[in-house]
């Protein structure tokens, strides 16, 4: 299907400034087990092309599904009408955008496709899984499921260009919920929204745990249930790399995004404290921060060679010790962003959820850098204090500055040692300062590779996959509070 769309889009071209197609085919699968009882499966399959006309310096989108040089013929007619329409009405020309002529390939290294083990084997796979967390009557519900997407597109301009990119993604999740007396808790092998996905194949099961890590959340879901609540108070705070990712997430990649700070999100999903002038001013964290924008990390979410506007993806620093570098910002919005500040720098980092939306700025793959501090030398520093993990719900402002966010599972830390596991912690503090409490970061060895395959932005509405990678991290004199039983 892809090799007709090139044949038919070259056909099918209209004599303008750019122009460029961006075709995508995307077959996904999910099983689930759930309190051992098997799922219907969910299977399905999308395809189509965008169309990206520049002309007269205005810019048109057209999304077709018909991907027939006919088909493919209309959506350039209509790309190229809108493009006419806004020339001489937005704040850019269009015309002055990159030509984007580069050739390329990416594919997600693969060990053990999905489709080597049948519908039988697979569901088997996860009755197995689903069994390992039901222990006892305690556990009151449980589920066991693997989602996995292989997508194909490419990506060719009037200028030469042509990208093809493979990706396959396996997105495996255990959950538990236990009730002991009036209390019920959910745990989870990653996070309730499935962080443990990753770019692979089956052998993506192996790495992060799933086959043998039902018995220890289901343990965990019922020791919760009979916890005490996480207490209130200002106090030293370790997060472990599956509540790092959230808060990596929401309070340095959003607001990190430069049509945020342009202000094209204000109407959906909101905008963001920071502003132009401080990049390479501005101290974001302590100068143990060091987070990199990296699209080439082998096995994370969101790994690509090119973005969806056809730029080559390199590994940069967004902040290094501390000191705000640089946006998550692509093409177009950098271009307007340099005719405000002409030093300021960018990443190729434009993505688009599906082939009928446009590519719009994104964070990929933004993980924090380890440090030289061991886990066990984070705790025995701390007097009083709480390990959290994984994240279970989050709220945060529009500006994405000040925030709340709660965790699955909590313990104490007392006198440099872990004591008792507390149900339902909470922290809140204010972006702005509270990476500059960071206080130790974890070494190599406390390191995940994580995601989320459901970050949602643009207006219409895209839901993206993003990777995070983190080492555990110390905070110091956080606010941390419990929440109702």
């Amino acid at each position: 299907m892809l090799d007709r769309i090139e044949d038919n889009a070259r056909r099918a071209a209209p004599a303008v400034d750019q122009w460029a197609v961006r075709g995508v085919v995307e077959c996904s699968d999910m099983l689930t087990v759930r309190h051992r009882v098997a799922q219907a499966p969910i299977r399905s399959r999308d395809d189509g092309a965008m169309v990206t006309v520049v002309d007269g310096g205005g810019l048109g989108y057209a999304a077709t599904s018909d991907t027939s040089e006919a088909g493919l013929r209309r959506a350039f007619g209509e790309a190229a009408a809108l493009a006419r329409a806004v020339a001489g009405h937005t704040v850019f020309d269009a015309r002055h955008l990159p030509r984007v002529s580069a050739c390329g390939r990416y594919a997600s290294a693969v060990e053990q496709p999905a489709a080597t083990l049948g519908l039988r084997e697979r569901l088997a796979m996860l009755s197995a899984a689903n069994d390992a967390l039901l222990p006892d009557a305690r556990i009151v519900d449980s589920m066991a499921r693997l989602h996995t997407v292989d997508t194909e597109q490419l990506f060719i301009t009037g200028d030469g260009a042509r990208i093809a990119q493979r990706w396959s993604i396996a997105m495996p999740h255990l959950q538990a919920t236990a009730r002991v007396g009036q209390v019920a808790q959910t745990r989870s092998a990653a996070g309730q929204y499935g962080g443990h996905c990753q770019q692979g194949g089956l052998e993506v099961l192996e790495r992060t745990g799933f086959h043998h890590d039902g018995a220890r959340v289901a343990q965990e879901a019922i020791e919760l249930a009979g916890a005490a609540p996480c207490p209130s108070g200002t106090m030293d705070l370790i997060l472990m790399p599956d509540q790092m990712m959230l808060q990596i997430h929401e309070s340095i990649g959003h607001p990190l995004e430069l049509d945020r700070i342009l202000g094209d999100e204000r109407s959906m999903a909101g905008t963001s404290f920071v502003t132009l002038d401080m990049f390479g001013r501005y101290r974001y964290g302590s100068e143990l921060l060091n987070v990199t924008c990296d699209p080439q990390r082998a096995g994370e979410l969101a790994c690509f060679a090119f973005d969806d506007d056809g730029m080559a993806a390199e590994p940069a620093h967004i902040i290094r010790a501390g000191l705000l570098l640089r946006p998550l910002g692509g093409a177009l919005s950098l271009m307007r962003a340099q005719a405000q500040r002409a030093d300021i720098e960018g990443v190729a980092t434009t993505r688009a959820c599906s082939w009928n939306r446009p590519p719009i700025d994104r964070m990929s793959n933004l993980n924090v850098e380890p440090g030289d501090s061991t886990l066990a030398g984070m705790i025995e520093g701390i007097e009083l204090g709480v390990l959290m993990r994984t994240n279970q719900s989050w709220s945060i402002d529009d500006s994405r500055n000040k925030f709340q966010f709660g965790c699955e599972h909590g313990q104490m830390i007392r006198h440099g040692s872990l004591a008792e596991v507390v149900r339902n912690p909470n922290y809140r503090g204010i972006s702005a300062t509270f990476w500059r409490s960071l206080a130790r970061v974890g070494n190599a060895a406390t390191v995940q590779v994580l995601g989320t395959p459901n970050c949602g932005k643009g207006d219409p509405s895209q839901v993206i996959r993003v990777g995070h990678a983190s080492p555990a991290c110390q905070f110091s004199r956080v606010a941390v509070f419990g929440g109702a039983a």
